[in-house]
């Protein structure tokens, strides 16, 4: 028998054994908008969406969602690097009658553009979320701490940003943490572990998460048990994960996308959402059999440039 029959054949056995998923108020989307096929941008939300709140790495809702209320489909500011508008921006909101309850903070500061992060030194942070995130939390909003990458220096990035605030007479105080993270499963749970550990009695989100680049089988398998833990766990709040597009464009490997190639959701996808396995098989080849997977970064880096402009 041919390996990739093989390989088709385990993965129908594993969606037929998870024909449903479990429905959670946990989950939200990390949105990535589809400029090519903007009506993807409407599944997350449509019919019975299990998706209660979503961020877009900015600090404006996204206008794909300009007819949900907050209430709908709650909208979460993202403060991604230094800015000086921040603060005013999200106070708008708040006196334009939008609840914003929450806020997140620097996407990966320890990380390099060219892989989606924002590169910023803690000690920069640190005087720009005292000016800007400080007196949100006086007004009640809930913050997260810098979303670090799941690497070392996110813990060593993390220390830092903290001492930082202290120097300059501020304890700069975080509701939750969030957590990214692209791997298998124990290293995952293992990371959320050192993270509780590190800083005990604080919620975690983790907003950011895949199996990437790896089988069909295999990331299927990560995707249901890291829904389970996530799921069961009280301290971790919410979670996000990085999969809201088509396969033939993903940057974290085809299987991992919670849309096929025509758009289709796939079984992640549909579970994602609350929904039956729909025996979809992502590719990563499209219509016209090109293999389309960009970078990280770019990805990011050009979303985020979309939406300084709206």
């Amino acid at each position: 028998m041919h390996a990739t029959t093989i390989v088709l054949l385990a993965a129908a056995t594993l969606t037929s054994a998870q024909a449903t998923f479990q429905r959670s108020s946990k989950r939200g989307l990390v949105f990535v908008p589809s400029d090519s096929h903007p009506t993807d941008n409407q599944i997350w939300v449509e019919g019975n969406s299990d998706l209660t709140w979503y961020y877009n790495y900015g600090v404006s809702p996204s206008p794909a969602y300009s007819n949900r209320t907050q209430e709908e489909f709650e909208f979460v500011p993202m403060l991604w690097s230094p800015s000086n508008s921040f603060l005013s921006s999200v106070k708008s909101m708040i006196s334009g009658g939008r609840n914003i309850s929450h806020i997140m903070t620097y996407n990966e500061p320890d990380g390099q553009s060219s892989t989606g992060g924002s590169n910023v030194d803690p000690s920069v942070a640190a005087t720009n979320w005292i000016s800007q995130v400080e007196p949100l939390r006086k007004l009640g909003v809930k913050t997260g701490a810098p979303a670090v990458t799941g690497a070392p220096s996110g813990f060593t990035w993390l220390s830092m940003f903290f001492d930082a605030c202290a120097s300059q007479g501020t304890n700069c105080t975080a509701d939750f943490f969030p957590i990214h993270w692209y791997g298998n499963f124990g290293g995952l749970a293992s990371h959320i572990g050192q993270v509780a550990g590190t800083y005990p009695n604080k919620s975690i989100w983790i907003t950011e998460y895949a199996d990437n680049n790896d089988t069909l089988i295999n990331t299927q398998s990560f995707f249901n048990e890291s829904a389970e833990y996530f799921d069961r766990i009280d301290y971790i709040d919410r979670y996000s994960y990085f999969g809201a597009f088509r396969s033939d464009v993903s940057n974290v490997g085809p299987n991992a996308a919670m849309l096929t190639s025509d758009g289709k959701l796939t079984d992640i996808g549909s579970w994602y959402l609350g929904g039956a396995a729909t025996n979809n098989i992502p590719s990563a080849t499209g219509s016209f059999g090109v293999r389309v997977v960009p970078d990280i970064g770019a990805m990011v880096v050009a979303l985020v440039a979309g939406l300084c402009v709206l």
